[in-house]
């Protein structure tokens, strides 16, 4: 079963609230953690790990998104990877490989969980492990590599109970 492959490794995922317009739900922080360990056996990860997962509101990510994207407008979720093809920086702390950081806005998660007509925390959950896929290499720019990573997300949010319900 895959879920062992990751038994006696460490994840750490260190949960940032930077806004003030939404508040968090009771038992986001934890499926965020389960969002974030479930992309990692579902990829088959080995070893320790570590990701920064950082909650802002539409203005912040908009700043951050025209920063490093020249794309003045806010986004849903943005991916800052500090690994390439597999290879990653190590806490000389820890030795976990860290993977780098998911900057997510909440209002924008709220808005299209309701646009979508599911729960916010399936949103947030959704824009996590997409945004995991991102941190380990994955991308959408071309049909197939889209394809590819929906199929990931899906089989990542059956797993945590999160599956779409249609």
């Amino acid at each position: 079963m895959m879920m062992m492959a990751m038994a006696n490794d460490k994840v750490k995922v260190i949960i940032t609230d930077s806004q003030k317009k939404v508040r968090i739900p009771t038992g986001l922080r934890m499926l965020v953690r389960r969002a974030c360990i479930a992309t990692l056996r579902e990829e088959d990860f080995k070893g320790n790990a570590e990701v920064n997962v950082t909650f802002v509101d539409d203005e912040k990510i908009r700043s951050l998104n025209n920063e490093f994207r020249n794309i003045d407008s806010a986004t849903d979720v943005l991916s800052f990877p500090m690994g390439e093809d597999g290879v990653y920086d190590t806490n000389p702390d820890t030795g976990a490989k860290i993977l780098g950081d998911v900057v997510i806005s909440l209002e924008r998660a709220v808005k299209q969980a309701e646009d979508f007509g599911h729960s916010m925390e399936r949103e947030v959950c959704y824009l996590t492990v997409h945004s995991m896929l991102h941190l380990l290499g994955y991308d959408h720019m071309e049909p197939r590599e889209k394809a590819i990573m929906r199929m990931k997300e899906e089989t990542v949010m059956t797993r945590i109970g999160l599956e779409r319900r249609i």
